[in-house]
């Protein structure tokens, strides 16, 4: 179905049920984007879509790391709404913190693998899938990076390789999406307030084994970071952008 002027952009958000999903996915909604919201959790998703009511939004429970659950998932967006022009891959996992390398089960190792990067995996599959065959061809998907794709926290071997490796898988689906208008960036993000950096701002590990508290930024920044990316058209894209609470220790980390 071709977009029209009156038809809203389509957008699927993972991890929509909470944290910078949520974020994003209000912001969306509250601009006018029709968003599919995607989680493993059907209640979060209707608690996230009740915080726009006259927003257009899809709840859709999906496990990321399940191929059928992202098949159905991009199967649903496509029966709604006939196209799509974002996919913000955010759905993610830091794993069991504090625990050293040597004593990490693979099964941990695992869960933060497919969840992290296999999950990413399918879901731009199959978003790039659609975009490619769509009319008028083409979209944008947004990766969700984080800090540890540049610089690892102690104690975070799995979260850490899985974030360097969406990297690369940003950069590679940049390149082979040149040719049927798919941009693909990628957000880095650091200490945004969630429940997931709650602890962060009472005491977190450092390089040097001190136990200092870290400042956090309002998570609605980067929301509006992520809907800046995402309303460039289509010949214009940011690669990559890295937004995080101006105090944290990152640059000098270690």
């Amino acid at each position: 179905m071709p977009s029209t002027p009156s038809a809203p952009r389509v957008a699927v958000v993972t991890g929509a049920g909470s944290g910078i999903g949520r974020a994003v996915a209000v912001e969306l909604l509250r601009t006018g984007w029709a968003v599919a919201l995607a989680g493993r959790r059907p209640d979060t998703l209707d608690e996230t879509a009740a915080l726009v009511p006259e927003g257009d939004s899809l709840p859709v429970r999906c496990d990321v790391s399940s191929p059928p659950d992202v098949d159905a998932l991009f199967t649903a967006v496509r029966e709604r709404y006939g196209r799509l022009d974002l996919l913000f891959n955010n759905a993610g996992t830091f794993g069991p913190g504090g625990v050293p390398v040597e004593d990490l089960p693979y099964e941990a190792w695992r869960h933060v693998v497919d969840t992290n990067l296999n999950g990413a995996f399918l879901c731009a599959r199959s978003a790039y899938r659609q975009m490619k065959e769509q009319d008028p061809q083409g979209g944008r998907i947004i990766n969700n990076g984080s800090i540890s794709a540049h610089a690892p926290r102690p104690h975070s071997v799995a979260y850490t390789a899985t974030k360097h490796a969406l990297t690369g898988l940003t950069k590679a689906l940049s390149l082979d999406g040149r040719p049927y208008r798919i941009a693909v960036g990628q957000i880095d993000i650091g200490n945004a307030a969630t429940d997931m950096t709650a602890s962060m701002r009472t005491g977190a590990l450092q390089a040097n084994g001190e136990v200092t508290p870290e400042p956090v930024m309002d998570v609605a920044d980067v929301a509006r970071t992520v809907r800046h990316m995402a309303e460039l058209p289509l010949e214009a894209n940011v690669q990559f952008a890295t937004v995080l609470a101006t105090a944290m220790p990152y640059v000098g980390r270690g």
